[in-house]
């Protein structure tokens, strides 16, 4: 007969930690969205409509920003948090990121932004002579994108509790009458634009942040589109369908985005993606596919076929996107995935960024 050692039969059986946060669930990729269906949205009590309402004007929880109707005015909110590291890169620092980055989230509905507010959470013994180079290009993006900082918030943590500063941006703004976008929108037939090249912000922040030399070449494209979304919107708003800045996660993930929100398909052309040559070369050496690569200047745009000339034609009139090309189509087949036609006349699938490509690049 087989006896059990009673000490041990009452042990505790170790545990296994199975659940934790990765620096993935921040890559704006799949993990970033399994933590938002997973763990965020149930608790907002939002879990179990997030399907419905990605078929939905607006779509809530899958946008960009939120678009509000107050008595009888169409705003729109967003917030973002900035950890950049390191905090000033060739092309910006973590003050114009955070100001650009929530005005082109509220311009990616078709908003123009009316004010901002700025929370900081700073490290005890952080250089001051760094927090006034951060809050004066707050000032500055703040004051050539034409948008107020009307409020904000300042707390200090001990030494440790944070890396330097930590900076959050909400903001709000009036949606244009002509703008009709979600990405629940997109349509078989539809025309893939992008304003500009891509790649330029993340590789910017990993070689400034790594010491590789490419920054001495290569400036982060980070910029305020809300201009440029105008633009657009006033000369063709009820044809454009969809608009998206591939931030975290790059291009390919905007689009795959887009595809599961829509239902639809996507194809795009490898001949076609504006990568720039040094950025190419970086992405190379450091093998980093363009696709998932930050940006933070440029956006993708879903619009009707019959008006994706004259649409291209105004965003080529424009400084921010005078590069801007035509990307792919959307198409019914495949529903919810990104297909690239590649350069030896094949067919590749395009997922979403998986994991964490580049940890902290906004």
């Amino acid at each position: 007969m087989t006896t059990v050692d009673p000490t041990f039969a009452s042990c505790a059986l170790p545990r296994v930690e199975t659940e934790r946060v990765t620096l993935g669930h921040g890559s704006g990729g799949q993990l970033s969205a399994e933590l938002l269906q997973d763990v965020l949205l149930p608790a907002l009590g939002a879990g179990s409509a997030l399907a419905a309402r990605a078929g939905q004007p607006d779509g809530g929880v899958l946008e960009d920003a939120a678009v509000l109707d107050v008595a009888g005015v169409t705003l729109v909110t967003s917030t973002d948090a900035f950890v950049v590291s390191p905090l000033f890169f060739p092309g910006g620092d973590i003050g114009t990121l955070a100001v650009h980055g929530t005005v082109n989230d509220l311009a990616m509905m078709g908003a123009t932004p009316l004010a901002l507010t700025v929370a900081y959470i700073i490290e005890e013994g952080f250089p001051l002579d760094d927090l006034r180079r951060i809050i004066a290009s707050v000032g500055s993006a703040a004051a050539a994108a034409g948008v107020p900082v009307v409020s904000g918030d300042t707390k200090v943590v001990p030494r440790g509790a944070a890396d330097g500063i930590f900076v959050t941006t909400s903001g709000i703004g009036r949606r244009l009458p002509a703008a009709r976008v979600s990405a629940a929108f997109a349509r078989p037939g539809d025309t893939v634009l992008v304003s500009g090249p891509i790649g330029a912000h993340g590789t910017t922040v990993l070689s400034a942040r790594e010491a590789l030399g490419f920054e001495a070449d290569i400036a982060s494209d980070t910029r305020p589109l809300h201009r440029l979304v105008q633009a657009m919107v006033e000369r063709r708003g009820g044809d454009i369908h969809v608009m998206r800045d591939p931030t975290r996660g790059g291009v390919a993930s905007a689009l795959n985005e887009i595809a599961a929100a829509s239902g639809v398909g996507v194809e795009i052309d490898e001949t076609a993606l504006p990568v720039p040559p040094l950025v190419a070369a970086a992405c190379d050496l450091l093998g980093l596919d363009p696709l998932h690569v930050a940006n933070e200047g440029c956006l993708v745009a879903v619009v009707a076929p019959e008006a994706a000339d004259e649409i291209l034609a105004v965003m080529r009139s424009r400084p921010e996107s005078r590069h801007a090309t035509r990307l792919g189509d959307v198409v019914a087949g495949h529903p919810g995935r990104v297909v690239m036609r590649t350069l030896l006349g094949s067919t590749r699938l395009v997922d979403m960024l998986v994991g964490e490509q580049l940890p902290r690049i906004c």
